[in-house]
């Protein structure tokens, strides 16, 4: 479970494979209350001291991240054995879980977004189902890999 400002860090646990649950995909009022009252199977994130205090006090398991960058944040994550590997396993929008999307599926979304080239030509295809999205390992992919070069 991921607070509000780690929100890139969640994105990249997505794409790491990571089943993430990030508050701004939920609406609530009180944010911190429900951080602290909900999920309690799953480690908090938070970037939040105060909050963080909270719910060591609570005896909620969170973990403090120091870095507001986010590739410090991922090098602190993998310091609890996070793997960094990108895996198409989670859509890195809503953490639904990723499948092969079906031609019809595939068609749809490359109409709907105005992709001309025909996709399953070239690439391996993941779909969201819930976003009605397409992954593939193109150019973005590439620019990830880069980024995430930084680590090293």
């Amino acid at each position: 479970m991921v607070d509000r400002m780690l929100g890139k860090l969640a994105t990249w646990l997505r794409i790491f494979g990571y089943d993430t649950l990030y508050i701004g995909d939920f609406e609530v009022d009180d944010e911190d209350t429900f951080l602290l009252e909900n999920f309690l199977d799953r480690i908090l994130l938070t970037r939040d001291k105060e909050l963080y205090e909270r719910c060591v006090k609570k005896g909620r398991s969170a973990v403090f991240i120091d870095s507001d960058s986010v590739i410090e944040q991922i090098r602190e994550m993998q310091g609890f054995g996070i793997n960094t590997e990108i895996r198409m396993e989670r859509c890195s929008v809503c953490n639904t879980p990723l499948r092969k999307p079906t031609e019809h599926e595939a068609e749809e979304v490359m109409k709907m977004e105005g992709i001309e080239e025909n996709l399953m030509e070239r690439y391996e295809l993941w779909y969201c189902e819930k976003c009605r999205k397409l992954y593939w390992l193109g150019s973005h992919y590439r620019n990830m890999v880069r980024f995430l070069e930084g680590l090293k």
